[in-house]
């Protein structure tokens, strides 16, 4: 009832707000006439340009005769805009015919600003390496976290989602892997406020169902909110935020109030999501082959009394395909978007909130809501000298979760499997013959956050050219973990009660601000143009973090209350300060719109640093060449060479990293509880340098149709922050110390974007990115006797595996062979795990595609990658043992002499079979091509005119995502973590209203 009437109440709502838009007292129904004519080039008619009347919706397109026609008022002004073409700005006056000749400008990418941190430029202008996600794209993908808009759609950004899992994290990666053991998280900045995404969640609440515990604190950022996202990659974009931007820039704008009348926004969806792909299991006739021949293999002739699945215990016709029953279900997605905003040419306003509601694919009633407000005021006085911008917004979420992920279970269990409830409706034990999957969803994860990021940033213009700004921002994020853990996810044969319950509760607590004074010249001549900036930055992060047990309960209806445990256990607490100091400077000059330099520079200071080296200097020259700029190139509209290098620095290695530090002994000695050492005090302890180069080059072709760019960069890391172990006479495990190692990252990244057709009604522009990135270890003195000789090897990149070598399945007996590196006869892992896998990519990118057809449009995104992962047998016991399998292990040895892929069944009592299946999921055996091409994302959207003169329009959109994965992968979805469920399917249903 209560949803009802809320529904009813924002229809009601709605239409009032409609009719009252297009009622005569708030509309001027001025006298309009038919204006015509033909547009045209230097060589002929041009078709495909934009037609509007200024400040309304009324508006046309040009035919392929360069013919257009539309209604305006004698008082109106009409533009005239084209890729490519300066716009053109023409009174209607009382004529009724406007022929218009459009003019080329190589500078029409000025149009589109750019945010580049500290100051905005034009891609025309730019000397760095900026890429851009615009609100447009964003809006066009049913997405919860701004993260998985820039998936397939930014050269050299990386982007992999941890699980499809509500709530879960991502892993991020801009060129690459730049540190050894510190840090490679890029620096998110959210309207100018840098925003701290380390997880809150702890392991000991949210580890089972979230790999890593990662709960990313950017899913309190409403995608919908966003204006663009801009990521800096190359010393020159990165340098202004010194060491910060070390392994790159996520900048996150949000949208705006503009001048104008009020208007409001009204959008509302629905839709459902699947796991996108199953692996191939076997089914109950193949799986019970299976284990009668592990268990003839094993020279076993009577099933044992434990073999329930063979033995006739479990009913051998059953066949359950319980990836179905535990990760098949559906989940159910809801939206709703309000947003108000306006204002005059003084003071401008945003105002949007939205809910949101989501459930998951387990079975039970599990979901994630999220609240979330935001706004933005603009203000300026009358002369525009002064000006004053507020930006905040608040989220609230909570996750309703069972506390683990059924994937493993639904991958494991025989398919004869007994049901998982009895006739009455019970969980069913079986007699105690196996372990009930859904006992284990009695444990549940509750999840409370709160997240407040804010930001004012107030100028004054004085003598002309002079400014000055200050930017201040206030966040705090706030998590509460709570994981309850009955005692009847045990077998009742157990005789537990509920004094063997648990509570296990977590906090995390973080608040943050920054103040950053600036102050900037501007001096625009006839033939250059300076632009310079000085600025200081103190920002400090605080952050609490604890998390506390209870054990044994009255009854389980006290479970959630911490102080009705008879034992209360403190499982760890910190608290931690980070302070950062910096001073910088940007110098950029341009010369004749042809020539520019930027240089940047900026001195950091870090409380994460012994006394002596608390300071690092950073910085970075980028700059630009357009060569088409006063020449005249056949085919070339638009041509720039730029490039930059820099020195950037890294810090991300937690805090009091460099002290000598002591932990809470466990036990008590003597009933006192004493300290021991944890780490070594260096006073040496500095920061990681990183050198960056880049070379680029950016073309445009046909009247800028076509444009094209393709960029090179280096970066190489030195100096990397490593934990080295200790012997144990020192009384410390291990030191925080400078390691004179050298990681580089290189590639190419190529960008294509062209306008295929465009005509009066028509429109198609494709685009297409790719990314050829490189990592590798290039020095790392003593790694062999270290305690990393194990995981790195010089000369290969950093993200590798060391594994045994599989020679394949010895066809006399029918067990796996490796090879013996060291020749010494015996298969051991710290000799003859010398092959070495790369898990890194080896290109990425993405092909979209916009078409629009009169009121019709569809967009659509294809991501794809290359690249090696584990596949389905990293993670299994060996074929025959009480354990389902993916349907490839059928290849198998059966009979001296057989050629097979796979080794013979053993249900384990075959020790030396046993063995070589252990080491088999050491080697290269699990190891297969990932690659894919995924149909990322989808939209097909209708827009319908309510109202010309107010510019009323509803628009209807079906949204997809992960729709399609064409990938040669055994292991379920390439980019899926074992034991996780993958990104989800999603389809999306909904309408927007604008009134």
């Amino acid at each position: 009832m209560k949803n009802n009437y809320r529904r009813s109440y924002v229809l009601a709502l709605t239409s009032a707000l409609f009719f009252t838009y297009n009622s005569p007292i708030l509309s001027q129904n001025l006298p309009l006439k038919t204006i015509s004519g033909t547009i045209t080039d230097a060589d002929g008619p041009l078709g495909g340009v934009n037609v509007l009347v200024k400040n309304t919706a009324r508006g046309s397109i040009s035919d392929l005769e360069g013919r257009y026609s539309l209604t305006a008022a004698a008082n109106d002004t009409v533009v005239f805009t084209y890729l490519g073409y300066k716009p053109q700005v023409v009174a209607v006056g009382n004529g009724s015919i406007l022929n218009v000749t459009m003019q080329l400008d190589a500078t029409s990418l000025d149009q589109v600003v750019i945010n580049a941190g500290y100051y905005t430029t034009t891609d025309n202008k730019r000397t760095g390496s900026i890429g851009r996600v615009s609100a447009a794209e964003i809006d066009k993908q049913p997405i919860n976290n701004p993260l998985e808009a820039l998936q397939g759609r930014v050269t050299g950004v990386d982007v992999v989602q941890n699980s499809g899992t509500p709530g879960g994290g991502f892993k991020v990666r801009i060129r690459g892997q730049n540190s050894l053991m510190a840090g490679n998280e890029p620096l998110y900045i959210i309207d100018g406020v840098p925003y701290d995404t380390q997880t809150l969640g702890s392991p000991n609440t949210s580890g089972g169902i979230l790999p890593f515990a990662d709960v990313s604190p950017l899913n309190a950022i409403n995608p919908e909110t966003i204006e663009s996202i801009e990521i800096l990659k190359d010393a020159d974009a990165t340098a202004i935020y010194g060491s910060r931007g070390a392994n790159g820039v996520v900048l996150i704008t949000t949208k705006k109030g503009r001048e104008g009348k009020t208007k409001i926004s009204v959008s509302s969806s629905t839709g459902i999501a699947h796991i996108n792909r199953k692996a191939k299991l076997l089914n109950t006739e193949q799986y019970l082959e299976m284990r009668r021949e592990a268990f003839a293999n094993d020279g076993i002739t009577e099933y044992p009394a434990w073999a329930y699945d063979v033995n006739g215990t479990w009913n051998m016709d059953r066949d359950t395909d319980w990836q179905k029953e535990l990760i098949g279900g559906t989940a159910n997605t809801r939206k709703l978007l309000a947003q108000v905003s306006g204002g005059s040419s003084h003071t401008q306003f945003l105002l949007s909130g939205q809910y949101q509601e989501e459930t998951t694919v387990f079975p039970g009633d599990y979901n994630y809501d999220r609240i979330s407000v935001n706004t933005n005021v603009n203000h300026q006085s009358r002369n525009g000298k002064f000006k004053v911008v507020f930006t905040g917004g608040y989220a609230l979420e909570k996750n309703y979760l069972p506390n683990r992920d059924f994937s493993s279970d639904a991958l494991q269990l025989a398919p004869n499997t007994p049901a998982l409830y009895d006739e009455e409706g019970n969980l069913n034990w079986e007699n105690s013959t196996f372990t009930n999957p859904l006992a284990a969803a009695d444990s549940k994860y509750k999840q409370n956050s709160n997240n407040l990021i804010s930001n004012t940033v107030t100028s004054y213009s004085f003598l002309e050219n002079f400014e000055v700004k200050i930017n201040v921002g206030y966040g705090l994020s706030y998590l509460k973990g709570v994981t309850t853990t009955p005692h009847t996810i045990f077998d009742p044969a157990y005789g537990l009660d509920s004094s063997s319950s648990m509570l296990t509760t977590s906090e995390g607590r973080r608040t943050y601000w920054i103040s950053e004074p600036q102050i900037s010249w501007k001096k625009t001549g006839n033939m250059s143009e300076w632009d310079i900036l000085l600025g200081t930055t103190f920002q400090e992060n605080n952050t609490e973090q604890g998390s506390i047990i209870g054990i044994g309960f009255p009854t389980n209806h006290f479970i959630n209350n911490m102080s009705a445990a008879s034992t209360l256990l403190i499982l760890d607490e910190n608290k931690t300060n980070y302070k950062y100091h910096s001073i910088f400077a940007r110098i950029n000059y341009a010369y004749i719109d042809r020539f520019f330099l930027n240089a940047t520079g900026r001195r950091d200071g870090s409380s994460r640093f012994g006394p002596d080296n608390k300071y690092g200097n950073f910085g970075a020259l980028g700059a630009a060449w357009i060569f088409t700029q006063g020449n005249d190139f056949p085919l070339i509209n638009f041509g720039k060479l730029r490039g930059s290098y820099g020195i950037a620095g890294n810090d991300q290695i937690g805090d009091y990293q460099y002290l000598q530090t002591y932990s809470i002994q466990d036990y008590p000695y003597d009933g006192n509880i004493g300290l021991v050492p944890a780490r070594l005090y260096n006073p040496n302890f500095k920061w990681e340098k990183i050198i960056k180069r880049e070379l680029a080059v950016e073309m445009g072709f046909l009247r800028n149709k076509i444009s094209f760019s393709a960029a090179y960069y280096n970066n190489r890391s030195s100096n990397q922050l490593v934990s080295y172990a200790l012997p144990g006479t020192t009384g410390f495990p291990s030191i925080q110390s400078n390691l004179d190692a050298l990681v580089e990252n290189s590639g190419f990244e190529f960008e294509l974007n062209g306008v295929i057709g465009r005509g009066s009604n028509f429109s198609w522009n494709s685009s297409f990115n790719l990314s050829l990135p490189r990592n590798k270890l290039l020095a790392f003195p003593g790694l062999e006797n270290s305690t990393y000789a194990n995981r790195y090897v010089i000369g290969e990149p950093l993200n590798i595996v060391k594994l045994y070598e599989l020679q394949g399945v010895n066809p006399e007996t029918g067990i796996f062979e490796f090879t013996d590196f060291n020749g010494d006869g015996v298969i051991s892992s710290d000799k003859d795990k010398q092959y070495i896998a790369d898990l890194s990519p080896k290109f990425f990118g993405g092909i979209s595609n916009t078409i629009n057809y009169k009121a019709w449009s569809l967009n659509f995104l294809f991501q794809f990658a290359k690249k090696k992962g584990y596949n389905q047998y990293r993670f299994t016991t060996p074929p025959g043992t009480l354990s389902n399998q993916n349907i490839s292990v059928l290849d198998r040895w059966q009979q001296p002499g057989d050629q097979a892929a796979m080794q013979r069944f053993t249900t384990g009592e075959n020790y030396e079979a046993y063995l070589a299946y252990s080491q088999f999921t050491q080697s290269n055996g699990v190891i297969s091509d990932a690659s894919f091409l995924r149909l990322r994302s989808l939209e097909l959207a209708y827009k319908l005119t309510i109202n010309k003169e107010t510019g009323a329009s509803c628009r209807i959109f079906l949204q997809g995502l992960n729709l399609l994965t064409f990938s040669s992968f055994e292991g379920g979805d390439p980019e899926q973590l074992k034991g996780f469920i993958p990104p989800l399917r999603r389809i999306t249903l909904g309408t927007q209203i604008n009134l």
